[in-house]
C-alpha cells in the first residue's frame, strides 16, 4: 500500500476485529478538491467517499491479513456494497470498525462501519456500512504466479503496524 488512509490501528481482537482511524486535514491536497470555491459558492472542502472506502478497505485488508501473519498477500477483490450518509470534512475523525465475516484459504468477507467524530460536537456518529470481499493472491483460481516478497503488506504499511504492536505478526 503506497497511500494510506488510515493513521493508526485503535483495537485489535485477533481473527474477528480491528479499528482503525483517520484525522482528516486540510493539510492533505485531496481535501481541497472536493470542493474549491467557484461561482457557484464558497469552498466545501470534504474528504472524498472513495478515500473513505479505501480507509475501510485498509482497515479490512490488514484484518484479513493478520489471519495468517501477513503471509498472504491481500488484495481488494470486490465491493459488495458501500453506503454513505454524510460527509467527513477537515478537524473531522474517521473511525473504522471492520468485522470479518467469512474467511478459508481462497480469501475473506469483511463488513464495516465508518463513523465521524466531530471535535466540536464530540461523540461518534455513523456516517456509511460496507461490505469487502478479499483474495489471497497466492491461491487465484486463474493460476498466476505472483513475486515472492508481499508487495500488499509493504514498508508503509508495516510503519502503522509497528505502532501498533501488530508488525511481530509481520
Amino acid at each position: 500500500m503506497r497511500w494510506m488512509w488510515i493513521d493508526s490501528v485503535l483495537e485489535h481482537d485477533p481473527g474477528r476485529r480491528l479499528v482503525a482511524i483517520k484525522n482528516c486535514s486540510l493539510a492533505e491536497e485531496h481535501v481541497h478538491d472536493h470542493f474549491p470555491d467557484d461561482e457557484d459558492g464558497p469552498a466545501d472542502p470534504i474528504m472524498p467517499a472513495s478515500l473513505l472506502l479505501e480507509g475501510m478497505a485498509q482497515t479490512a485488508g490488514i484484518l484479513v491479513g493478520s489471519l495468517n501473519a501477513f503471509r498472504e498477500k491481500v488484495v481488494l477483490a470486490k465491493v459488495v456494497s458501500a453506503s454513505f450518509q454524510d460527509e467527513v470534512r477537515p478537524g473531522q475523525s474517521v473511525r473504522y470498525e471492520a468485522e470479518i465475516e467469512r474467511a478459508d484459504e481462497a480469501g475473506a468477507a469483511a463488513g464495516g462501519v465508518i463513523s465521524r467524530w466531530d471535535h466540536r460536537d464530540g461523540g461518534w456518529a455513523e456516517i456509511g456500512r460496507v461490505d469487502l470481499v478479499f483474495s489471497h493472491l497466492d491461491h487465484n483460481r486463474a493460476g498466476h504466479r505472483f513475486p515472492d516478497e508481499n508487495f500488499v503488506f509493504g514498508d508503509n504499511f508495516r510503519t502503522i503496524l509497528r505502532g501498533t504492536g501488530l508488525d511481530r505478526l509481520a
